[in-house]
């Protein structure tokens, strides 16, 4: 029977540490009978690791894979407990411990080719034998690529994609034009994106669905077994809105939706020479044509970024507010729409 009845770490509950602050807590260890020359310590560590599978040579006329890897180490920091006398008694004693993330460490992550993981594990050896441990894993939020508020300004931002289609079944040509506005184009982890979105539709069909979404591209960047670099370029949805919009033939409609960014969120980031990947958000539009198997997509980059003091004074002109806008090419009082006033309707965030 192990000396060491019981080992537990005591962190604060579902908290998420941002890169620059400091965790504290406490290793509580619970032993049957006493200890002598005992080695106890709590370690923090971050890692990333990075694998997937890609044709060695699409061009040959049979299949064969290679592995791409990589990993980094971003932090690996140990604290030891001094024990007095050399020995612990049977009973419950508590050591305290506190460690501090250095700035600059990449946000938690985990998708189907890589992950970035944090943990304390807790360690209680004696005479170089491990007689019990706890791991327990950490949620950290990343502030690398902040400076990106000072370097871009937070102005209205407008986006328009159209798409044309020719009906044969009557004849009849048609297209949909999709108008994402967004006040800004900044944004912080957990916060709540709200932008319009001015559906046109010139088509003799009704408009049931449009799917709005966040997504992240993530560029990987591993070496294959003969030590050539390769990279992957991977897309996620983040957070997803679908909109009953049944916008009627030739009728514009107005929707105004809300999308909340889950927290924590990597932010946007260059890939540079030791980083192993990096990160990019784009919001997406999309809607299926009438009748059609063809997608109208309507994509408008945003930033993720952390604001490192209050962001100052944010413009409070709307741009979908001004139906004299100067878009480029399509004006949404063309004349093939009707003369009716556009309908609005405003769409909560359903996570």
């Amino acid at each position: 029977m192990s000396t060491v009845k019981s080992i537990k770490l005591v962190l604060p509950e579902d908290e998420v540490y941002l890169a620059g602050s400091s965790i504290v807590g406490q290793l509580v260890l619970k032993l049957r009978s006493t200890l002598v020359d005992p080695v106890v310590k709590v370690e923090l560590v971050g890692r990333g690791y990075l694998e997937w599978n890609e044709e060695d040579n699409p061009h040959l006329d049979y299949s064969r894979s290679t592995v791409c890897r990589n990993q980094a180490v971003y932090i690996s920091k140990a604290q030891n407990f001094h024990v007095d006398d050399g020995w612990l008694d049977s009973g419950v004693h508590t050591f305290d411990f506190h460690f501090s993330f250095p700035l600059g460490l990449p946000t938690t992550f985990t998708s189907k080719i890589g992950l970035i993981s944090y943990f304390i594990q807790g360690t209680c050896s004696g005479r170089e034998i491990v007689l019990a441990k706890e791991k327990r894993y950490l949620l950290l939020q990343g502030t690398f690529g902040s400076a990106l508020r000072f370097r871009m300004r937070e102005d209205p931002l407008v986006v328009e994609a159209r798409k044309d289609a020719v009906y044969l079944c009557c004849f009849s040509r048609g297209s949909v034009i999709l108008r994402i506005c967004l006040q800004k184009n900044i944004f912080s982890p957990g916060e709540t994106i709200v932008f319009m979105t001015d559906i046109s539709n010139r088509t003799c069909k009704y408009i049931r669905k449009v799917v709005f979404a966040v997504h992240c591209i993530v560029l990987y960047r591993g070496f294959n077994s003969r030590g050539e670099q390769c990279s992957l370029e991977d897309r996620s949805e983040v957070t997803r809105l679908e909109s009953r919009t049944n916008t009627a033939p030739f009728q514009v409609m107005r929707v105004t939706s809300m999308l909340v960014l889950p927290k924590p969120l990597p932010v946007t980031s260059m890939l540079t020479r030791n980083e192993i990947m990096s990160f990019r958000y784009e919001l997406v539009g999309t809607s299926n044509f009438p009748c059609t198997s063809s997608t109208m997509v309507g994509r408008v980059p945003i930033i993720v970024a952390i604001p490192e003091n209050s962001s100052g004074e944010q413009s409070t002109e709307n741009p979908c507010e001004n139906e004299g806008d100067n878009s480029e090419g399509n004006a949404l009082d063309d004349r093939d729409i009707s003369e009716k006033d556009t309908e609005t309707i405003e769409i909560k965030s359903s996570e």
